[in-house]
């Protein structure tokens, strides 16, 4: 269905509220219509925080549509899907039968087909990649009418330009995964709070062999000059023997489990240097309380943040944007630091911020955006030009130690790092399709 008046669309960092044409794509069998409406970029639940999934003025295909589960197989784990399928649902579907996808983001609410394109990764890099690891074959739809199946022996260079490819290759109607088998809904967990990046480094270092999934909140106004930094970490392995202390692990969410929501947009942004130091301060005494041993449901120690609808609203009416990035492992210790200390020298903090490593493994796809070395994300409300001007700095940074940005998250890199981040970018141009394109596609590769 074509929406012939102009929609207002934005990405969950509401920096923009552009006109777009929506095309409403319900069934595969009306893709002619996709042709028909180029140049165009697929728009999932809009949970990307840039322009990645923004088309201003243009088309967008909104795919949430497509969200049929086609086949499971009991056996194998292997799932076909279309790509408008959320996370939540193929989880609180299939959790409950044993099965579960092997990696997930901070947030189950976003579509298959996002999660392809994004490559997106979880707390468990280390040991099973990111989202691309686990896709074993695809449907891409080409502008020019032709359907390619991707999979490791057929078109296989197309599926790995798709993976993390933002969407620019085609678009995903299909896509077989293979999960993963658990026994239990539940994680046995530890909270680790520390005082000091070389703590933090020593804790992920040591937590790599015996835990499965590890992650950190940062308090990135603490210490000095990005030293005596402090933080909480996290780790947690799948807890096996959970039946015997919960006998409601045939649930798929916690018992009592509510979920909230931010009730309007305030005028604005409730991030701000009063409010930031006092919650910090309150969130790590808080957490610090929690330290030791635990088992946590894996909705609430996986996507803290979906208990809270229109979270994204705290930042007022002009937004927020994350800035995250990945710097090689050799100098981590040291660029990390340079980052926070940029950060606090400017005035500027992130309460929703993660520290956390990544493991040895590569991302299948061409613009995959994991390597080996830490990844830091932070948010920050939409300050205009200072926000631009803090962004120049730690860019710079970025740069200097080789590392990357990462695009889903993106809305400001210049294109001078994103082509210096992704060595395999000349090689994914061609891959392109040429009736697809985004914000960010002009604004990175300048079409």
């Amino acid at each position: 269905m074509v929406n012939n008046d102009l929609v207002k669309l934005t990405s969950w960092g509401n920096t923009t509220h552009d006109p777009h044409k929506l095309i409403m794509v319900n069934d595969r069998e009306n893709t002619q219509l996709l042709a028909n409406n180029t140049p165009g970029i697929c728009f999932g639940n809009g949970r990307s925080y840039g322009d990645v999934c923004l088309n201003p003025g243009g088309v967008v295909w909104q795919m949430r549509g497509l969200n049929r589960l086609i086949a499971f197989d009991s056996v194998t784990g292997r799932l076909r899907c279309q790509s408008g399928v959320l996370l939540q649902d193929i989880q609180r579907t299939l959790v409950p039968q044993g099965w579960m996808l092997p990696v997930t983001p901070g947030t189950q609410l976003i579509t298959v087909g996002g999660a392809i394109a994004n490559d997106v990764h979880g707390k468990n890099h280390h040991r099973l990649g990111s989202f691309g690891d686990h896709v074993i074959a695809l449907d891409l739809f080409r502008t020019d009418g032709s359907l390619l199946h991707c999979s490791h022996n057929s078109e296989a260079r197309m599926l790995q330009a798709t993976i993390g490819g933002l969407g620019l290759t085609g678009i995903i109607l299909e896509a077989e995964l293979q999960l993963r088998r658990i026994n239990s809904p539940w994680l046995t967990t530890d909270t680790v709070p520390y005082r000091s990046l070389d703590e933090f480094f020593e804790l992920a270092d040591s937590s790599e062999q015996n835990w499965e999934h590890t992650v950190s909140w940062i308090d990135c106004l603490s210490g000095r000059a990005g030293h005596d930094t402090r933080g909480i970490f996290l780790r947690a392995n799948h807890n096996n023997d959970a039946a015997e202390h919960n006998p409601d692990t045939s649930h798929t969410a916690p018992t009592g489990a509510r979920r909230l929501s931010f009730p309007f947009t305030p005028p604005l942004s409730l991030v701000n240097r009063l409010s930031l130091r006092p919650f910090n301060e309150l969130y790590y005494r808080l957490q610090a309380r929690k330290r030791g041993s635990g088992t946590a449901h894996y909705e609430s120690f996986f996507y803290p943040l979906d208990t809270l609808r229109h979270w994204n609203r705290m930042y007022g009416p002009r937004g927020f944007y994350q800035y995250q990035c990945v710097v090689p492992k050799a100098d981590s210790r040291e660029a990390i630091a340079r980052l926070l200390n940029t950060i606090q020298q400017s005035g500027e903090g992130s309460f929703l911020a993660v520290l956390k490593t990544f493991g040895d493994k590569t991302g299948k796809g061409l613009l995959s955006f994991p390597m080996p070395g830490a990844t830091l994300a932070l948010d920050f409300p939409n300050r205009g030009e200072r926000s631009s001007r803090l962004f120049e700095q730690l860019d710079a940074i970025v740069s200097e130690y080789a590392g990357r940005i990462y695009a889903a998250k993106d809305a400001l890199m210049p294109r001078s790092l994103f082509e210096s981040g992704y060595p395999h970018l000349p090689e994914f141009i061609p891959m392109r399709d040429p009736g697809i394109s985004s914000a960010l596609s002009r604004r990175l590769m300048g079409s």
